[in-house]
């Protein structure tokens, strides 16, 4: 629900802009000069709603991969709402349009670094790991109730995101896996801890095979 009123006040707002600015030229006669250029857009959106923070995984053509730059923008803005009395409720969710909630980690940007071979490089893909495992932290201790919207494939590092959450949300739409042994990673944000938990042995399977659980299965 909140997705949707979201989007449709988006929507409303280009719309009514849009309008306006056709009324304008119709009304000088005058054509309507080019438009600069848009400064691109930060890969994690924060939003307002009343006493509602959200953010929004922007970098849907990576289906949200989750980067440096993603764990640097959400940890201090997450801090800072736990802290805030006008902050009530936290919403983490993808862009509108988006086929992933969170794909994982960005795999390719560290491979890239780890392949200069260069001492900074490598430090820095490192940093990463570390500066995602404690924005998983964070979101599993928060303070304020947190909700992560699971629409889409939700992998890897999408399930450090969303599966400390203490309100996690499926929809028709959800691919959910732990696939990092298919690359020759243990499965980690937090893997050891919550796959133990599942009934049975669903864990150490999705852990092993990286099966993906869809929809309901989740």
């Amino acid at each position: 629900m909140v997705a949707s009123h979201l989007s449709a006040a988006s929507i409303h707002a280009s719309s009514t802009s849009a309008a306006a600015a056709s009324s304008t030229s119709s009304a000088t006669g005058a054509s309507t000069p080019a438009s600069p250029p848009q400064p691109p857009q930060p890969p994690v959106l924060a939003r307002r709603v009343q006493n509602l923070r959200v953010f929004i995984l922007n970098r849907p053509s990576a289906l949200n991969a989750l980067s440096t730059e993603m764990v640097q923008l959400m940890t201090p803005q997450l801090k800072a709402w736990d802290e805030s009395d006008l902050c009530k409720v936290i919403l983490l969710m993808a862009a509108s349009g988006s086929r992933a909630f969170c794909a994982g980690g960005d795999v390719k940007d560290i491979v890239l670094k780890a392949k200069t071979r260069r001492e900074e490089e490598l430090a820095a893909a490192l940093k990463f790991f570390e500066q995602e495992y404690q924005l998983n932290h964070l979101i599993g201790t928060l303070k304020k109730p947190f909700i992560s919207l699971m629409d889409g494939i939700t992998m890897g590092g999408g399930v450090g995101l969303s599966v400390h959450a203490p309100f996690r949300i499926v929809t028709e739409n959800t691919v959910f896996a732990m696939p990092e042994s298919v690359i020759g990673l243990f499965p980690d944000v937090g893997g050891s801890f919550f796959l133990p938990r599942l009934d049975g042995e669903l864990g150490t399977y999705l852990g092993l095979t990286g099966h993906r659980l869809k929809s309901t299965e989740v």
